[in-house]
């Protein structure tokens, strides 16, 4: 299983990336959202890194190996989530998410039929069954970084599952402080929380608020 991978990018296609990594030359098939920010990854030697997803593409007579990339674990594990939706298979996947994960994770929590709707192959029934599937599931997936930033203040968490918390965030590129201060906005608000995900979800509402 390859998780992984660090390269040089030689090309850009219309739904994928060629790295080459060695003298050897991966393909990995992107989602738009992805495409245009791989860049970021490059490190000072001109490499890139992506997260990927690797699995077999089964034909009538052969199969064959496919690795679909991501900038970070969160937006891989979105895809993850995103692909159990009945009738959302890899490929149709990647097609649908060329907008930032962030947004498409917004309209799923809120229902938005319209919105999901303008995303590639998802029809009014796919987005409804979307919703039905995913909503209420996948709010730490509306931290990525992948369009606003916010500025809260500093507060230390202690509880295992608030350590758990601020890993995740500072994961996604928030600085320490900013993340404490969304965890302790986020206990401020709700005193129902007792884990990681209950916790990220509760960030995630107080940042679509705002």
């Amino acid at each position: 299983m390859i998780v992984r991978i660090i390269g040089k990018l030689i090309e850009k296609k219309e739904q994928s990336l060629i790295l080459n990594v060695n003298g050897l030359c991966y393909e990995i098939i992107v989602p738009a959202s992805v495409a245009q920010r791989a860049e970021e990854t490059q490190d000072h030697d001109g490499n890139i890194c992506l997260m990927t997803y690797h699995y077999f593409q089964i034909g009538p007579s052969r199969g064959s190996p496919i690795l679909i990339g991501f900038i970070n674990e969160l937006e891989r594990d979105f895809f993850q989530q995103f692909i159990k939706v009945s009738g959302i298979g890899p490929r149709a996947a990647v097609r649908a998410l060329n907008q930032p994960i962030s947004e498409i994770t917004r309209a799923i929590d809120e229902g938005d039929i319209k919105y999901l709707k303008t995303l590639p192959g998802i029809g009014a029934q796919k987005a409804k069954e979307i919703v039905a599937k995913l909503q209420g599931k996948i709010g730490r997936f509306g931290l990525i970084r992948d369009t606003s930033i916010v500025t809260p203040s500093q507060q230390a968490a202690s509880p295992v599952w608030q350590e758990e918390a601020l890993e995740v965030l500072m994961q996604l590129q928030y600085k320490k402080n900013e993340a404490l201060g969304m965890i302790q906005k986020a206990l401020e608000k709700s005193k129902e929380i007792h884990t990681t995900e209950d916790l990220l979800n509760e960030i995630y509402k107080q940042k679509v608020k705002r």
